[in-house]
């Protein structure tokens, strides 16, 4: 029997399985689209879309950079526990991913889980419901970035869940390190004042004159005592502004410019940041997987 694209379209919406693991399923069965389920089911495939409504906040992040070092990409995939986070297939996985972001340049998500994972003719998104199947997690790749330089980057991961690259003026590639490593400990809000959120510095100024008029002090010194923690604030709040980690008694735009360069950029992505967490029972979890 022929296996017609809608034929493998139905079993997709049925199944929520890989388009490419649908028609093998089907060819496997004559183009029983019945026995394709039954069979899917059977090898575990038709269970990938299920474990898609659960929260994936661990896994790791990945960071490539080009031949010439002007390039890099930084990527977060998820999966739901440390322990599938650290095998070879995730890891070997967002590592070949990220390979095809610096290559390919896709312009999204959704535009890079179109492309064909490495030299398959499956597509990323298709073989990563296959990893989900295979292994019983849910897994996604969350987000990426890319970013060009004229300078240097400095780049540092801690412990494979936080991944940092800044980008410095010149070429001290261990001075950039250093700052990732810094943005890394302390994650500013901003590279500078310039760039702090105004809705955030405006809540902040509102907060601090809130304190400040309790104190029963007069206007003029009530203003001063709010610029002083907005001052406060901005430093603590900012890469330029910060006290290095290494050096507390230098900030970090003050280290850069006396190794006559600039902090031009930071990006920072730490694993499952933003991602409610559901807490569970742990003996409750096994009990209903059992039951189940």
């Amino acid at each position: 029997m022929a296996i017609t694209a809608a034929l493998v379209k139905e079993l997709r919406e049925r199944t929520g399985a890989g388009m490419m693991e649908c028609k093998k399923a089907l060819v496997e069965v004559d183009g029983d689209l019945d026995a394709a389920i039954e069979h899917m089911r059977k090898t575990g495939l038709a269970k990938a879309d299920k474990k898609a409504s659960r929260t994936a906040a661990e896994g790791k992040v990945v960071i490539k950079q080009s031949d010439d070092a002007k390039k890099v990409v930084l990527l977060e995939v998820n999966c739901e526990t440390d322990f599938v986070a650290i095998g070879d297939d995730f890891s070997n996985f967002a590592d070949t991913v990220a390979g095809q972001i610096l290559a390919d340049d896709p312009a999204d998500v959704e535009t890079l889980m179109a492309m064909n994972y490495a030299d398959t003719d499956t597509s990323i998104q298709d073989t990563l419901k296959g990893m989900i199947a295979k292994i019983g997690e849910n897994m996604s790749v969350r987000r990426f970035n890319v970013l060009t330089t004229n300078g240097v980057f400095g780049q540092y991961i801690h412990g494979k869940k936080i991944g940092v690259v800044a980008e410095l003026s010149g070429d001290n590639e261990e001075l950039a390190k250093d700052v990732a490593m810094h943005v890394a400990a302390t994650n500013p809000n901003a590279l500078n004042e310039a760039q702090m959120p105004a809705d955030l510095l405006a809540k902040e100024r509102e907060i601090a004159s809130a304190e400040a008029e309790n104190s029963g002090k007069p206007a003029n010194i009530i203003e001063k005592i709010v610029d002083g923690k907005m001052n406060k604030f901005i430093k603590e709040n900012t890469l330029v502004g910060q006290a290095f980690v290494k050096d507390p008694d230098v900030t970090v735009g003050d280290l850069v410019k006396k190794a006559n360069a600039e902090v031009l950029s930071f990006c920072r992505i730490e694993v499952g940041e933003g991602i409610e967490k559901k807490v569970e029972n742990f003996a409750e979890e096994v009990m209903s997987q059992v039951n189940g």
